[in-house]
């Protein structure tokens, strides 16, 4: 691992040295990547130094122990330089690990209710909302793609954009099965009742980034539509991809023009294809896709939200939070943050 780092920090000064050189922008393009790299760089070097400062304070406390008057203050001295050194090596190891390639990509995500009739797509509407008070608590932007409202104001089906920073690096443990157990105000009863919604979350991918042959894809267009089929348009502008090859099918309503409907298209099928591609290449995570997803029933579930013991349960690390109103609120920071560290930890077990 040493000398990984020694090599990630020549690397990094060298993109310093380029970086202050004249003619570093005559190509724009190429500096933002070596910049992008650098910044990449730059967290990895900086604990570097701060773990060889720590290596060198144990050496130097060391070599004063052997003076009476010094020892009690340098033993002291030690023992911290050897716990920060120690904590900087297990965050070393944490930055060493490779990075998803898409971390930094905007993110595709689809939710559409599953089990339990309209109380699903009552939950699949809050599913929506809560991911989009979080994109906002981020500073990220949130871009309607397919909209499917039903008439008491749940959600068939709803495929937007979030774009921002670190959008998949966060929002790619969403993928699944979401559970909710609640008094629905369809029930008049006042009986619980357990629904589910399926969430799916992909990276943004653009055209260039995969390979699509346009005489494989058949266009439709139609007339977009709200809630209970009341057209919201009179003319075609709403447009639906179909991928022939596959047997894909994506679809666009929220804008205007047929044109820009057919764009959107275009980024949810390249995003597809991408996603099948990457399936193929490793069944381990064609299995873990599967197991996320599912088919929307009730045992295949990765989270639970119980509104009467006001509680979320994430099942895939045992975390649970009283604070639900926070939650389907955005507040998911802590769950996401766990399952962050579980991951790193899972890879940690397996890369050595």
């Amino acid at each position: 691992m040493l000398d990984k780092l020694r090599n990630v920090a020549d690397r990094y000064d060298k993109l310093c040295v380029q970086s202050q050189q004249p003619d570093f922008y005559a190509d724009p393009q190429k500096a933002a990547k070596l910049l992008r790299e650098r910044n990449d760089l730059e967290p990895i070097v900086e604990a570097y130094h701060a773990y060889n400062a720590a290596l060198q304070e144990m050496e130097d406390s060391l070599a004063l122990m052997s003076e009476p008057e010094m020892k009690e203050f340098c033993q002291e001295t030690y023992q911290q330089a050897k716990l920060k050194s120690e904590e900087l090596y297990r965050e070393l190891q944490i930055l060493l690990l490779p990075k998803d390639p898409n971390d930094e990509k905007n993110v595709i995500v689809e939710i559409r209710g599953g089990v339990g009739g309209e109380e699903s797509a009552l939950f699949a509407h809050s599913l929506f909302r809560m991911y989009s008070m979080y994109a906002a608590s981020k500073g990220w932007t949130v871009e309607l793609m397919n909209y499917n409202e039903t008439e008491l104001g749940g959600v068939k089906e709803a495929d937007f954009v979030i774009s921002g920073r670190g959008a998949y690096s966060r929002m790619k443990y969403e993928s699944g099965v979401h559970r909710v157990q609640r008094v629905p105000e369809t029930e008049s009863g006042g009986r619980v009742h357990t629904s589910t919604a399926t969430v799916a979350v992909l990276p943004e991918m653009e055209e260039v980034d995969v390979q699509i042959n346009p005489a494989d894809i058949e266009m439709q267009v139609y007339r977009a539509s709200g809630a209970g089929g009341q057209h919201v348009n009179k003319t075609s502008s709403a447009v639906r991809l179909i991928h022939k090859p596959s047997g894909i099918v994506v679809a666009c309503q929220e804008e205007r023009s047929q044109l820009q409907n057919r764009e959107k298209c275009m980024r949810m099928l390249a995003s597809k294809l991408y996603e099948i591609e990457q399936e193929k290449q490793s069944s381990e995570v064609t299995g873990l896709r599967r197991s996320q997803v599912g088919s929307g029933m009730r045992n295949e579930r990765i989270r639970t939200y119980n509104f009467p013991q006001g509680r979320v349960t994430d099942h895939r690390v045992g975390l649970t939070l009283y604070k639900i109103d926070a939650v389907m609120d955005g507040a998911i920071d802590e769950i996401i943050d766990a399952l962050a560290t579980a991951d790193q930890a899972e890879r940690l077990k397996n890369a050595q």
